[in-house]
């Protein structure tokens, strides 16, 4: 891995909107390369000052090379920000930081791999298989993009290089000369509606990833849903090579951490694209078996007197929440926070697997009402704390070998995140198993 060159955008200017993680980050690494920069923040406009940077509102574009938004400052719906108005005005592109990357690894004079990974549901998952995969097998890998590092503080790769990038349909849609020459799209369900207008809208966006793909590249294809199903035939249409992707039909693999059917179909397009770009039969064995998993998904992170504690606190709805619940036989469900629209009613075909559920947070109440319609168990917890200590005791009491933390709801009327919730279910887990556990386990209740 090296440097970029300190020369490689003189002369360009750029305008950033939006200096939180993303936007700050964009700021530093196009300073890094030499560029112009105007930067601004509607609320925080804080950096540390450098000679190419200026920061002040933008209200003329005129010149720029382009406008980078950060992710979540819209462009068209539901309203534009007035300076994605003024840009269109003064024919000004739109770009996410994403493609500001491709174009800055071509410039440079590097070959390496560009992996695209999207979908609603298992892009995180996915996109650090493939990085673990390739990094795992000796191949030079960084990983980045929605996931953790913002694309463009991703380091310069050589020839033989892979960067596989996490897109939102937010990065998408502001994409241009991007290639890639892997690309998956694993799910589509109604999500970012609002952004998108509706679900044309943002199948369009997530088909975006494909546009500038050929015949030698490899585009993997969930088919669990028509909007995939179709977005598959228009991709094929075009010559590109493509996979379609069912989970039911996937060879078995050896992943400890990776439970459940939603699994078996990141790991086949994890896999696709892994042997497209080089990797043998070994490496793919190798790598899924080291594969640790990612914190807040699906991710075991205690064990007591049998009983094993699951943190899957990124499933904030109820769509990421039914495939934790559908990885397991047999539950003591942690759900509840700040209810999606809609609420748990789409797991009721999941509801056979809990033995019992134990509410927590501001919309406990709602989700009581569905749990009590359908004759599911149920005990209002409040807190995490209690949740679990009841969960433990249910555990052992009822010989259910697994408490699951997957709340189908967001976080932010307890904990500050996902991750934070997530973090506290750890430690208390962690205390669980500090303290001791002096009764029968579940491996003895099943063996007397």
């Amino acid at each position: 891995m090296n440097a970029f060159s300190p020369n490689l955008l003189t002369g360009e200017r750029y305008a950033v909107c939006g200096l939180g993680r993303n936007g700050a980050a964009v700021v530093h690494a196009l300073l890094g390369m030499g560029a112009q920069v105007q930067a601004w923040d509607d609320r925080n406009a804080d950096l540390p000052a450098h000679p190419n940077l200026t920061l002040a509102p933008l209200t003329d574009l005129s010149g720029m090379t382009a406008l980078i938004l950060s992710p979540g400052i819209p462009h068209l719906l539901p309203k534009a920000h007035p300076v994605a108005d003024l840009a269109r005005a003064q024919s000004v592109q739109i770009l996410s930081d994403a493609e500001i990357l491709y174009r800055v690894v071509r410039k440079s004079g590097s070959k390496a791999a560009f992996v695209a990974v999207t979908g609603t549901n298992g892009k995180s998952t996915t996109t650090a298989l493939i990085a673990h995969l390739f990094t795992m097998a000796g191949r030079p890998c960084v990983a980045g993009g929605n996931l953790g590092t913002a694309s463009l503080a991703l380091q310069l790769l050589s020839d033989d290089g892979v960067y596989v990038i996490e897109m939102s349909s937010y990065m998408l849609e502001r994409l241009d000369r991007f290639h890639a020459s892997a690309a998956c799209l694993l799910n589509l369900t109604p999500d970012h509606l609002d952004r998108h207008g509706d679900m044309t809208g943002y199948a369009a966006a997530k088909a975006h990833v494909f546009d500038n793909m050929g015949s030698g590249d490899l585009a993997v294809i969930g088919t669990d849903d028509d909007w995939c199903r179709a977005i598959a035939s228009q991709v094929a249409a075009r010559g590109v090579q493509v996979m379609e992707l069912d989970a039911d039909t996937l060879p078995p693999f050896n992943g400890p951490a990776l439970p459940g059917r939603h699994n078996a179909q990141n790991v086949g397009a994890a896999c696709a694209i892994a042997r497209h770009l080089g990797l043998d039969e070994a490496a793919l064995r190798a790598g899924l078996k080291s594969f640790p998993g990612l914190e807040h998904r699906l991710q075991k992170v205690a064990e007591c007197a049998g009983v094993s504690f699951i943190n899957d606190s990124k499933a904030t709805n109820a769509e990421a929440a039914s495939k934790a619940l559908a990885s397991y036989d047999r539950v003591m469900w942690i759900a509840g926070g700040v209810a999606k629209a809609g609420g748990i009613e789409s797991l009721a075909p999941f509801f056979n697997h809990i033995a019992q559920a134990f509410l927590i947070g501001q919309d406990a109440d709602t989700l009581a009402g569905t749990l009590a319609i359908h004759g599911v168990p149920f005990q209002q917890c409040g807190t995490l704390e209690n949740a679990v200590s009841a969960a433990f005791s249910a555990a052992l009491a009822q010989i259910v070998p697994v408490v699951l933390l997957s709340p189908a709801c967001a976080s932010f009327d307890q904990f500050r995140s996902f991750e934070d919730r997530g973090s506290h279910f750890l430690h208390i887990c962690d205390n669980i198993v500090k303290s001791g556990h002096s009764g029968t386990t579940l491996t003895q209740k099943l063996e007397n």
